[in-house]
């Protein structure tokens, strides 16, 4: 699954191939994807030019004229820039340039998203309105307050988008391991000077990882010849069994809040 390095990845990528192109047409083979009137979609963004691509968490906002397409990429959401090329049978989505280029939503599993809305005002609009903020915009008083009466195991919390946005699996155990908490430990137990180490973790750990191009791995692989380098900077996300890279002892793996969870339970707790 593409989480904020990946995505921010992705944005970057798009940006520098298809900024200011311009929509000469819309194919859309999977509807349910699109989370607006089919043809009033179409009508809306034909020939209209790519402007800007931001991010807002895990979304990705394309800034056109009037416009603003909001996409999520789910689980595997990919985008290709193709031309020519017989369509893929999940190549969902196909945006037209007027260049000839096209681009691409492919999406084995279909549970991505694009939103519509107007340009103005967008980011108080659903469903960008419910994002938390990123680790780096995050007020630390205002995180603990969010998180120190919930029951929650602290993986949970930072795992919900709308406390704090942009982590998931892999950033949230790497964060967890550098801030030296258990994810089981209950949210409300969590110390104010615990809390703040939390954001800070996050930053590094997001920021290490947006440099190096995100984390390449089995369950994510960038489609725009772009590849992460952060999965050889993992100190305990997928390696049960291997030495903690602090104190040796080895790495095990558990289940919190639904997911696969590593950690080294004599640096965590």
């Amino acid at each position: 699954m593409p989480e904020l390095p990946e995505v921010e990845t992705v944005r970057q990528t798009l940006k520098l191939k298809i900024l200011n192109q311009t929509i000469s047409d819309v194919i859309i083979r999977y509807p349910n994807i699109v989370k607006y009137d089919e043809l009033e979609f179409k009508n809306s963004v034909i020939n209209q030019t790519l402007e800007d691509i931001k991010r807002k968490g895990k979304y990705i906002i394309f800034v056109l004229d009037q416009f603003v397409m909001v996409m999520h990429l789910r689980m595997e959401g990919k985008f290709f820039i193709k031309t020519t090329e017989p369509y893929d049978k999940h190549e969902h989505i196909i945006f037209k340039f007027k260049s000839g280029l096209e681009l691409r939503y492919h999406d084995v599993r279909k549970f991505g998203t694009i939103h519509l809305l107007p340009k103005d005002g967008y980011e108080q609009l659903y469903p960008l309105s419910v994002v938390g903020k990123e680790p780096k915009d995050l007020d630390q008083n205002e995180f603990y307050k969010k998180i120190h009466l919930s029951k929650r195991p602290i993986k949970a919390v930072l795992l919900d988008q709308h406390i704090i946005s942009g982590l998931g699996n892999i950033y949230v155990d790497e964060t967890l391991f550098l801030a030296k908490i258990h994810p089981e430990r209950l949210a409300y137990k969590i110390t104010k000077n615990e809390a703040d180490l939390l954001v800070e973790s996050a930053k590094q750990v997001l920021d290490k990882a947006i440099k190096l191009g995100g984390t390449t791995i089995r369950s994510y692989t960038s489609s725009l010849g772009v590849h992460g380098r952060f999965q050889n900077e993992l100190n305990v996300h997928t390696r049960q069994g291997l030495p903690c890279p602090v104190c040796g002892m080895k790495i095990i793996k558990i289940r919190v809040a639904g997911r696969g969870s590593y950690v080294c339970t004599r640096c965590q707790n």
